[in-house]
């Protein structure tokens, strides 16, 4: 028989088994897609002229970066015009002129670039924020740091603070050119001080990535030190498919594909609704950085990072702790670094239903000898009680070193921390404990709202979930000290 005649066969069944994988997979699209709420207005526009690579080229600087953030906004500001004058939209939408939600009602828009100058200077301090969150999530921080002399300058990331649709276009890539561009300006600013960078969630890869070019780029300003709160260094591996997801949303009828989450928009200075395009990007910034990291570690151990302060809680539905140990922290230099986890309320959650319990990794850690950098565990002081101690454990240790009491409890009813609850205080306007006093602020710290399932357009996860640490202020303290001290706990 001819080779021609065999592999005619064979490509034919190729052809029709690759056919059968796409018609599944649009399909499944199709199905994925018609279950998602429809797309509103701010999920198909977004302000025109957003930061790209092409913008960095030259002498772009701050000021010009800040320009563009001013154009974007009155472009917003129109646009929020046009939705107020539509009967369809709530009060709530945070896009509504004279809002509820409006981001106007708070004293400064958090949304933007801003800057906190001291009048004498200690050092600088580079604020990078999450994927969907905006300079709000670390402002806390940031007005802290500079009462203790430090010029904080809290970037907003491209595509956010405006409109989620933002998020469809943008890549890692851009965001870590504007990270050099904020450290490039605090050099310009402060000259010998040193500069640190803190950087919350997806912040804190973009942090890393920065600090390994500097490492390689002699004319690249190189941060003093590193703070991380909830780093995304591992995600979910399914992530990798958001590429394919992302093409088959470009279909007619399957635009829903890009969006992950589509819900109603009522946070001024965080986005409700999250791109596919985002969660794939983070996919790409946390495999290169965790890839640089390693082959580093194995060409070049004697290049060192600064030194790194890692805060975590045991329990995070949004990234993975262990990847926090196994892709970045077992990989630096001993002695210079250290990770503070936050335990489960012991005390609440030896009766309670957990879906896991994330005992065996806590356990790992506390036994573990050959970890090169230190452990602070706050935890229960003991089972039967919520009041928490910070618990140290020095590198290659098995023995805690030292014990402290903090003077602090869990709140009645929580059970953990969660990823988005690290940065704010229990006096958060917006995120805390308790409602502030002041009238006519929507307050999104603890949503009760109860009814049938089904009836509102928010998430039960959403009103469940915990935004607000009981702890900040241990938090608060420990960055201080690193930043003025050094690495000792």
């Amino acid at each position: 028989m001819k080779p021609t005649a065999l592999l005619l066969p064979w490509l034919f069944k190729r052809w029709l088994l690759l056919t059968i994988i796409v018609m599944l997979l649009l399909l499944v699209g199709a199905f994925l897609s018609l279950r998602k709420p429809d797309l509103e207005l701010w999920h198909h526009e977004a302000p025109h002229g957003e930061f790209q690579a092409k913008d960095s080229r030259g002498e772009y600087n701050l000021a010009q970066y800040r320009e563009l953030e001013d154009g974007l906004f009155a472009q917003l500001d129109r646009y929020a015009v046009d939705l107020n004058a539509s009967p369809q939209y709530s009060r709530f939408i945070r896009y509504i002129q004279d809002g509820q939600n409006t981001p106007a009602r708070f004293p400064q828009n958090w949304n933007r670039t801003y800057q906190l100058v001291p009048e004498e200077i200690k050092g600088g301090v580079l604020l990078i924020h999450g994927l969907s969150d905006s300079p709000y999530s670390l402002r806390a921080l940031g007005e802290t740091l500079n009462r203790y002399n430090y010029w904080v300058l809290g970037l907003r990331m491209p595509g956010h603070g405006t409109a989620p649709s933002g998020l469809t276009s943008i890549t890692w890539e851009e965001m870590a050119l504007v990270v050099k561009l904020g450290m490039e300006h605090l050099e310009s600013k402060l000259g010998e001080e040193p500069i640190h960078i803190i950087g919350y969630s997806t912040g804190a890869p973009l942090a890393l990535n920065y600090a390994l070019n500097a490492l390689e780029e002699t004319t690249t300003p190189a941060p003093a030190s590193l703070v991380l709160i909830s780093p995304a260094i591992g995600v979910s591996p399914a992530a990798a498919l958001a590429r394919w997801i992302i093409r088959m949303s470009h279909l007619p009828g399957l635009e829903r594909l890009a969006w992950v989450n589509i819900q109603p928009e009522f946070d001024p200075f965080k986005y409700n609704s999250f791109t596919t395009n985002a969660g794939f990007q983070v996919h790409r910034l946390t495999r290169s950085v965790a890839r640089r990291i390693a082959t580093k570690t194995w060409k070049s151990p004697n290049e060192v990072l600064p030194p790194i302060l890692v805060f975590k809680s045991t329990v995070d539905a949004t990234v993975s702790t262990d990847a926090v140990v196994d892709r970045l922290l077992k990989n630096l230099t001993p002695y210079r670094h250290e990770l503070v986890l936050f335990d489960i309320n012991c005390s609440a959650s030896k009766n309670s239903l957990l879906v896991s319990d994330p005992a065996p990794l806590t356990n790992r850690l506390v036994t573990d000898q050959t970890l090169p950098f230190s452990l602070t565990l706050i935890t229960n002081e003991h089972q039967e009680s919520s009041e928490v101690i910070a618990r140290h454990k020095a590198p290659f240790s098995l023995e805690w070193s030292k014990t402290e009491k903090m003077n602090l409890a869990w709140p009645r009813g929580i059970i953990s921390l969660s990823h988005v609850a690290l940065p704010f205080p229990p006096e958060d306007p917006l995120y805390g404990q308790f409602p502030p006093k002041k009238e006519g602020t929507h307050f999104l710290g603890q949503i009760a709202l109860q009814g049938e399932r089904g009836l509102l357009k928010i998430p039960g996860d959403f009103m469940f979930r915990l935004r607000f640490n009981p702890f900040y202020s241990y938090l608060e303290t420990r960055v201080v000290d690193w930043l003025i001290n050094g690495s000792d706990p």
